[in-house]
Formats: structure tokens, sequence, C-alpha cells
């Protein structure tokens, strides 16, 4: 499951590597919960991949919508430079920095 996919590389400070809206990615989890809609979702920084545009930076993404994922075996550097506490965008935190 993706859900628990996520929260392994969180607990562990491990790089996520996963297929998202047709792209490989690799991601730092920085917080894990659900949005107002019940969707799971993950507020991440995005290290690499994706498509067009800006490939790193933050990334709140629906994990329901992500295909595969795979705990790499990267450290994770988080917490970056500008992660705040207690995301606006989940109605339920789950795991956070």
């Amino acid at each position: 499951m993706l859900m628990d996919a996520a929260k392994d590389a969180f607990r562990q400070s491990k790089v996520l590597e996963l297929r998202y809206a047709g792209f490989n990615r690799l991601v730092e989890v920085h917080a894990i919960g659900y949005s107002r809609d019940g969707h799971a979702i993950m507020r991440c920084w995005q290290l690499s991949g994706g498509g067009k545009g800006k490939r790193v930076g933050w990334r709140l993404i629906r994990l329901d919508d992500a295909a595969a994922a795979h705990i790499s075996s990267d450290g994770s550097a988080a917490p970056r430079r500008g992660y705040k506490r207690g995301d606006r965008d989940m109605e339920r935190i789950l795991l956070e920095l």
C-alpha cells in the first residue's frame, strides 16, 4: 500500500521513489495525512523527476493517485527550508516532522 511505503520512508528518514502522474519522482516525505475530501496525501520535497517545468521543490501528492512506491536506500535531508508543521492542506495529520 502506498500509505505504508510513505510512512516507512518517513520513519526511516529515506527518500521515497514513486510513480505519480505518469512520471517517476524522488521525494522526501515531510508530512502525511488526509485532505478535507478524505484523500490520503503527503507533503514532500521533490528531489527529481516529474514532467515539464519545475522538477525540484514542494509538492502535495495524493497517495491514491500514485501508481507505485519504493523506499530508496538514500537518506532524506528533511526537513527542507520552508517546511512548516501543521500543514493547512491536511485536515488530519498522521505524521509530521
